[in-house]
């Protein structure tokens, strides 16, 4: 446990360039408490001693870290060492969630479940994953390891390792073997605006054509030989960007 706490306590120094010792962190960071206090109730939680209500005060431990900090964890979720769960106010992680050592949550983040099922309904987190402010990921999904995903994101599909997911619903732009710096925000791509890049891209394409097509028959018909009107480049690369985007797996380009 104390080796533990020590690992929470170091992430957040190596992160928090605002934090300036552990006094300050053990009194005025909610994250830390939030997930201090659940490392009591989780224990509470799992144990097997019948002598006291074991499960419901684990829960009045959570609803007192709740009250306390801001951050909702359910006694049941599974949490790793070095979680840094920054300033924490509208956090929330479900019962079934697990997140992996060295993970990073910012405020208004969601571990949440799906239906009303039991057993396996909230997302898995590998080691060193990311997720922005207001981000919600939602059902028994896993995310791979050294994820990032950005603020206002909505993930309810699974993720693979070293990959950036950003939108709504979350689409995936892969970052394969490259590992992502947890801080660097401003650096995530707009797919959106590179999509509609294409797209108007694509419109000028097709105006230039059906131009040049009005040509090629004012050519024809006054009996002169016409010159090749298409450029013939090709834009499979960018039509596959849009498709992807869309997210239809159906479509071939």
């Amino acid at each position: 446990m104390l080796k533990v706490l020590k690992a929470d306590l170091a992430i957040i120094h190596e992160r928090d360039p605002a934090a300036r010792g552990a006094l300050e962190i053990l009194l005025c960071y909610p994250g830390f408490q939030a997930i201090t206090l659940h490392r009591l109730s989780h224990k509470l939680w799992n144990s097997t001693s019948r002598a006291l209500p074991m499960k419901l005060i684990a829960r009045v431990i959570s609803q007192i870290g709740r009250n306390l900090t801001g951050v909702e964890i359910h006694p049941g979720a599974r949490i790793g060492s070095g979680v840094f769960i920054d300033h924490g106010m509208g956090v929330v992680i479900g019962e079934t969630a697990e997140i992996g050592n060295r993970c990073l949550l910012y405020q208004g983040v969601t571990l949440g479940g799906t239906g009303k099922d039991h057993g396996k309904r909230h997302p898995t987190l590998d080691e060193n994953v990311v997720i922005g402010a207001g981000a919600k990921v939602l059902g028994a999904i896993h995310v791979g390891a050294n994820t990032r995903i950005g603020a206002g994101s909505v993930v309810v599909g699974d993720v693979e390792a070293d990959s950036t997911v950003v939108g709504i619903p979350g689409r995936v732009i892969h970052q394969s073997g490259v590992r992502i710096n947890p801080l660097a925000h401003s650096a995530l791509p707009d797919a959106e605006a590179n999509v509609i890049r294409n797209l108007m891209e694509r419109i000028d394409q097709l105006e230039n054509q059906i131009v040049s097509l009005q040509s090629y028959l004012e050519d024809v018909s006054k009996g002169q030989i016409p010159k090749n009107i298409f450029s013939g480049k090709s834009q499979s690369l960018k039509d596959k960007e849009i498709i992807e985007f869309l997210g239809d797996s159906n479509i071939k380009s």
